[in-house]
């Protein structure tokens, strides 16, 4: 029996190289049987010893209590989206758009399948995996960490001692999922409908013993500061590898015909990839380039995913539905016999709007040809064969509320202009708002939305900030601990949510992400957006940048209307009034970044404000470059371990506000 705890480690370690082996490498080392003598070996010192165990021990993969929630990980580089490309030509302009931003200085691509997965993102201290978070609205993800333990081929303790964060695709192989699949059925359980779905849903679980039960995958490509250690990013890619972690397969071209040939070899062998792919994500290898192109609110300028082609197949029109949405737009929706398409069954597809029924003349008992716009959304693209010469008509009177329909000059949408008692219309509007794009209030589902809306609890979304645990205990399917929870969840909107934020929830006309953090930036809260002259608020808006004059108008025609004011009058009334955090050029902290653990008085997002505020940066990890770590209550060893490590200050959280009021 091993008597020291350095050979206990020694052995620990032994273990796991033979997992990354086995499940990165697909070069076992060992035989089954030896495999299984060193586990039951270590388990054996673990028990005997329990003083030594090491939280990466290969026996900790698998917690043995399920977690009561998600925790939030709010990340300080978000993951950006993807731009999309979907032939050659669009190919084509993404590469000339790459060489004017280099002025014509011609880049290397890395080019890689983009693996239908759920993104993910990955913390390592020390060289030990300490959190795994989803990809969320970009910047805010859930904290699913102990159910990516349970993943082989995820190593828990790299080859090296660094202090990483990686990003990735977890997954599940297309003959894993079908024998998961089988055995559900054979169970009597309702199967999942793709590989994509059945990996979210995993992820989600709070008991990780049951993760375990589903071979779930992991490939990364990308480190988040690969363009301060390396100069390329096939060489982080390289070095990654080299710590042990499962890296995406990938080639590199260095013009644009062997471009094209690449994503011509990849479009060949979709079917024989062991995973589902819905296309090739293509970035340019040089760091310094990426910095040149820069990218957009939403967008890499140097990076674009080369999506597949659409699988079709053809079904029949049974029906139409006429749904209305939060803005009043009344949009038909083809009902269809089920038809399998990309993994999942479709019955209904988009038809847009009533022009593109006449477009394509779809009626009752057609027979269409249909395919997923993105993998995602099912639509019609033709009808193949006519039941007969009737086409669908539009309604002239909304579903809902029975008004008048209309159609303003220029636009193509039916609108019911009925936005006070029109209740689709005030269903849709409730969970845009409470989504997580928007005031992100966790725990209000769209039949709990239903329920609060047929009750009369809910009439407006100021009304939300009213409701109490009592009222929402005694409805459907809604116990204590529920109402409790989505009580907490306003509260917590109603504390952190930021005005921009607001602006996109109440559903402004024309105000996306990037015109409604301009206009935050311009307005100190909504207070002040509201109390703006109505004579000036136009000129204001107008003067902003990146607010134009369409934007300008309608921000300023919402504000005009009498019942829109009455509801943010009711929001203010209600606490919710939020202000914009603004980032210092100077102040008291700048220059200077800021890691806060533990347990503090306030909110760890309030203290994010609180930071930035006063010019310094937020960050979520102890590195080299990191000036001070915040230390509450109940703090881990490991982060002051790395601030020890690097050098780091460390404070509590009175010096950390002393530090913000200007005190040394």
């Amino acid at each position: 029996m091993i008597m020291t705890s350095a050979e206990y480690e020694a052995l620990a370690r032994e273990i796991l190289e033979h997992d990354r082996r086995y499940y990165v490498d697909d070069n076992p080392s060992v035989s089954d049987l030896d495999y299984d003598r060193l586990v039951k070996r270590l388990q054996a010192i673990e028990k005997e010893h329990p003083e030594w165990v090491v939280d990466w021990s290969p026996t900790r993969r698998i917690g043995h209590q399920p977690v009561s929630e998600f925790a939030k990980v709010v990340r300080l580089s978000p993951m950006l989206s993807l731009d999309n490309t979907y032939d050659p030509d669009e190919l084509r302009e993404f590469h000339e758009r790459v060489l004017r931003g280099l002025d014509g200085e011609q880049p290397t691509y890395v080019v890689e399948p983009k693996i239908d997965g759920i993104g993910i993102e990955l913390s390592y201290e020390d060289g030990r995996f300490t959190l795994g978070a989803t990809r969320g609205d970009g910047t805010t993800g859930e904290d699913v960490t102990t159910n990516l333990r349970t993943i082989r081929r995820l190593p828990l303790l790299l080859a090296l001692r660094e202090s990483i964060v990686v990003r990735g695709e977890v997954y599940m192989d297309r003959a894993d999922f079908e024998r998961l699949n089988q055995a559900r059925e054979a169970a009597g359980e309702e199967p999942f409908k793709n590989p994509r779905n059945m990996t979210g849903g995993t992820l989600k679980l709070l008991d990780s013993r049951l993760a375990a039960q589903r071979p779930m995958k992991i490939v990364l490509y990308e480190l988040t500061d690969g363009d301060r250690r390396f100069k390329r990013h096939t060489e982080g890619l390289a070095w990654m590898r080299e710590l042990g972690l499962p890296v995406n397969e990938h080639q590199v071209a260095s013009a644009f015909d062997a471009l094209a040939e690449k994503v011509a070899g990849w479009q060949t062998r979709r079917d024989q990839l062991p995973y589902d792919a819905d296309g090739i994500v293509i970035k340019v290898d040089s760091y310094a380039q990426r910095g040149l192109l820069g990218e957009t609110a939403k967008y890499p300028r140097w990076a674009v995913a080369y999506k597949f082609p659409a699988r079709q197949v053809t079904t029949r029109v049974v029906g139409l539905e006429v749904n209305v949405g939060r803005t009043g737009a009344v949009t038909p929706v083809a009902l269809l016999e089920p038809v399998e398409l990309s993994g999942t069954t479709v019955a209904r597809a988009s038809l847009h709007n009533w022009d593109e029924v006449q477009r394509k003349q779809v009626g009752p008992g057609d027979t269409v040809l249909i395919e997923k716009a993105g993998e995602i959304i099912p639509q019609i693209v033709a009808v193949t064969a006519r039941a007969s010469h009737q086409v669908f008509a539009p309604p002239t009177h909304c579903p809902s509320c029975g008004e008048p329909l209309v159609r303003a000059e220029g636009e193509v949408a039916l609108k019911c202009v009925n936005k006070i008692s029109c209740r689709a219309q005030l269903v849709e509007g409730v969970q845009f708002f409470a989504h997580r794009d928007a005031m992100n209030i966790d725990s209000l589902g769209p039949k709990l939305v239903f329920q609060l809306i047929e009750r009369g609890l809910v009439r407006d979304v100021a009304d939300l900030f009213d409701l109490r645990v009592e009222q929402l205990a005694e409805l459907e399917r809604m116990g204590q601990k529920s109402a409790e929870n989505v009580v907490r969840a306003l509260e917590t909107a109603r504390r952190e949510a930021t005005l921009s934020r607001l602006l996109i929830a109440i559903g402004m006309p024309h105000v996306g992400e990037v015109a409604a953090r301009a206009i935050a930036a311009r307005f100190a809260d909504l207070r002040a957006l509201v109390d703006a002259p109505p004579a000036e608020l136009r000129a204001q808006l107008e003067s902003v940048r990146g607010v134009g004059p369409v934007i300008a108008g309608a921000v300023a025609d919402f504000l005009a209307e009498p019942r829109n004011r009455a509801v943010l009058e009711k929001l203010v009334a209600r606490g919710v009034n939020p202000k914009e955090p603004q980032r210092k050029v100077g102040g008291p902290l700048a220059g200077l970044s800021f890691c806060v653990t533990g347990t503090l008085s306030k909110p760890r997002g309030e203290v994010k404000k609180d930071i930035e505020a006063a010019g310094g940066r937020f960050v979520t990890g102890v590195t080299k470059e990191t000036h001070y770590l915040v230390a509450g209550g109940d703090t881990g060893e490991s982060k002051l371990a790395a601030a020890r490590k690097h050098g780091t200050k460390i404070l509590d959280e009175v010096g950390l506000y002393v530090l913000i009021k200007g005190g040394g």
